[in-house]
């Protein structure tokens, strides 16, 4: 049985869940959900971001929002946990951002690992 991840854990607000939601239903393939992973490098320390997934691990954990599903491991959990996924900007400056990422160390220049989100 999969985890069920809490607004604690990680939290998407209303403008993330519509795009993507939207973006979900561009895809033809059956999509499980959308995945969050953290990944090694960039000057934070860590990386950040979000690709469709069409699997849940055992181990994975899930935040479900009307039908879309958020889908987080144990390690990025980790370096995740209290954040908030929001989706601002129009057009070709819109874009996800992590709010409230806990500082990772590094120098913080622009990678999804910092304030200024992810293009």
């Amino acid at each position: 049985m999969t985890a069920v991840l809490t607004d604690a854990e990680v939290a998407l607000t209303g403008s993330a869940q519509t795009k993507m939601a939207e973006l979900m239903g561009q895809v033809e393939e059956n999509i499980a959900g959308v995945r969050v992973f953290a990944t090694p490098g960039g000057c934070s320390g860590v990386s950040f971001g979000m690709t469709f997934s069409d699997q849940l691990n055992p181990e994975d954990m899930v935040r479900e929002y009307d039908g879309l599903k958020v889908i987080v491991d144990p390690a990025t959990l980790e370096h995740i946990r209290g954040v908030e996924i929001d989706f601002v900007g129009e057009d070709n400056d819109a874009r996800f951002v992590f709010n409230n990422l806990a500082p990772q160390g590094g120098g913080g220049c622009g990678t999804c690992g910092s304030q200024g989100g992810c293009s």
